[in-house]
């Protein structure tokens, strides 16, 4: 089973060395990737999402200097908070710089307040989502041309291209039905917050019907969780985990930092394994 960490980007002030010693320390563990999550502009003192908040692909490129082999994901970019060409774009670069290690979760967002201060329409959100993945796909393959609201653009390609041909993998996160019938009919992989193993059992029924209804199989769709735990807190839930067909862990540790860092990586890992 694969483990991510989630890097100290918010909840806690941190540094840009303190990121990077983090990230060093994850790789040096074994760990296989390194997470970010996006929030842009939230309100003074707000708790759910913390205020303090630091930008999801600065932290993200940050984290791709200090280490060599690490994965880098997005747990998630909200798509419809970008133009989809700057968001192509970008995380193109990053896969490119890094040598391929880009993971790019998208996710169509939550946060009614964010998307005004942001100017974006919420009630579009899962269109706007949807057209993000159809261009990203487009302009990670090389093509210069593509529709945005439903305008042809030509001749408008990006360039250098991911490292990898056709680009990052492409993790869709979300619980709900709409985020599982993305995931079936757009995804690389299904990123998912429901660790509970009977809800989570549910969810994974309905994404095997989804993906049938599209024409595929659990083997063609990447099992993610995040669950903000420990790694005592963890071991007893990983059983029916791995019972479930989960690939993957993102933890997002209750301590953000733990005090022993070294110590509770070893122990993750040696879980994981």
């Amino acid at each position: 089973m694969r483990l991510g960490l989630h890097l100290p980007q918010f909840r806690l002030p941190t540094t840009g060395p303190a990121i990077a010693a983090f990230a060093r320390a994850a790789e040096d563990a074994g760990v296989d990737d390194v997470w970010v999550s996006d929030h842009i502009v939230l309100a003074p003192g707000s708790r759910r999402p913390p205020a303090d908040f630091h930008d999801a692909l600065t932290v993200l490129t940050w984290a791709a200097a200090a280490t060599e082999r690490l994965g880098l994901g997005t747990s998630v970019l909200v798509a419809p908070y970008r133009n989809p060409v700057v968001l192509a774009k970008s995380l193109a670069s990053l896969d490119r710089l890094s040598g391929g290690r880009v993971i790019a979760g998208l996710a169509s967002g939550w946060l009614a307040p964010e998307f005004a201060a942001l100017n974006v329409p919420f009630r579009h959100r899962a269109r706007r989502t949807d057209e993000a993945i159809g261009i990203c796909r487009a302009l990670w393959s090389g093509a210069a041309e593509y529709r945005i609201d439903g305008q042809l653009i030509r001749d408008a390609g990006i360039a250098p291209l991911p490292s990898r041909p056709g680009g990052p993998p492409i993790w869709v996160g979300g619980n709900s039905d709409a985020a599982i019938r993305r995931t079936a009919r757009l995804g690389d992989g299904w990123h998912t917050t429901i660790s509970e193993p009977t809800a989570l059992s549910e969810r994974l029924t309905a994404l095997d019907a989804a993906l049938a209804a599209a024409g595929r199989s659990r083997a063609s769709c990447a099992i993610s969780v995040r669950v903000r735990t420990t790694a005592r807190e963890l071991e007893p839930r990983l059983p029916r985990l791995r019972e479930l067909g989960v690939g993957h862990v993102l933890v997002d540790h209750l301590e953000i930092v733990p005090t022993d860092l070294a110590a509770e990586l070893v122990r993750l890992r040696a879980l994981l394994d």
